[in-house]
């Protein structure tokens, strides 16, 4: 159920009791934390309980809240009331204990569709607003989920998932995380700016997983470190060939993934032009899966 778009006065009213239940939600956030790590450290069966009550709830995270805080920033921003600061540093820190090493992980591409017409349309300060906002608002839809973002290129937003301890894990994690970052455009962003009459935004989405490179550009600790791979250009390549609003995986995703997740994803067939990735065991050229309708 979409949570209804607040208007301006809803906001000046309940500014005192959102804060209220931010200690509420910093426990509840740090409880999640501990069952996650729970997953981490327990048996399968326990995790595949856990996603199968997820699935029967709809997600593993409350994509409700994350869409009431989302069209709460958002107005806020629009008004000048609020300033967006996002920041890379948690992933780079994670990365930095694997500098010059080899690392499983699950790439995340959430790339943002309709920022030209949106860029031609509007004022400069408004369209940094909406571009910053896509930026944070994606970044926190994984930090919910115990991802990463590693960086943003254009109006792109790359992020990661580790998935040497538990592959299983790591890409249902993705998935359910790209669910809630299309409910966070559809159910927070775009309400808000319709009331503008400004542009809608969609967003399209890669999932791949695979062995990476960690690369550090520099010898200070402070210098910018990156991600090198064959999953890294699967899922950027993945992401250009996905539809607006849709989330599509690679063949390593869609094998672990738990039956009731996966039966939701048909396989798409490109002609061998636009798909010329081939399985890195097999030889045979790669599948690609996206959720379906």
């Amino acid at each position: 159920m979409v949570p209804p778009v607040k208007k301006e006065n809803d906001y000046e009213t309940t500014s005192a009791s959102s804060k209220a239940k931010k200690g509420e939600e910093v426990v509840r956030g740090q409880n999640d934390n501990k069952s996650i790590a729970n997953m981490l450290m327990g048996n399968s069966k326990d995790y595949s309980k856990s996603i199968e009550s997820s699935i029967a709830q709809g997600t593993l995270v409350d994509s409700q809240t994350l869409v009431s805080q989302t069209q709460d920033r958002m107005w806020r921003a629009l008004k000048r009331r609020y300033q967006y600061d996002s920041t890379l540093k948690l992933g780079q820190d994670f990365l930095f204990n694997h500098v010059n090493s080899k690392l499983s992980l699950v790439i995340v591409y959430a790339d943002l569709v309709g920022s030209t017409n949106m860029i031609m349309s509007l004022p400069v300060d408004k369209v940094v607003t909406i571009i910053r906002a896509f930026s944070y608002e994606i970044s926190s839809a994984v930090y919910c989920y115990s991802g990463y973002v590693l960086k943003y290129v254009g109006d792109a937003v790359i992020a990661f998932f580790p998935s040497s301890y538990n592959k299983l894990l790591a890409c249902d994690k993705a998935v359910q995380c790209a669910k809630s970052m299309i409910a966070v455009i559809k159910n927070g962003i775009n309400p808000i700016l319709n009331q503008y009459d400004y542009p809608e935004l969609s967003v399209k989405i890669g999932i791949d997983e695979g062995e990476n490179v960690i690369v550090q550009y520099g010898h200070d600790k402070s210098s910018p470190i990156d991600i090198l791979g064959y999953s890294m250009s699967i899922t950027a390549k993945i992401t250009s060939l996905t539809n607006p609003n849709r989330i599509s995986i690679g063949e390593d995703v869609y094998d672990v993934l738990h039956p009731q997740i996966k039966k939701k994803f048909v396989e798409v067939k490109h002609s061998i032009k636009d798909w010329r990735y081939s399985d890195r065991q097999t030889g045979q050229l790669y599948k690609i899966y996206m959720v379906q309708e």
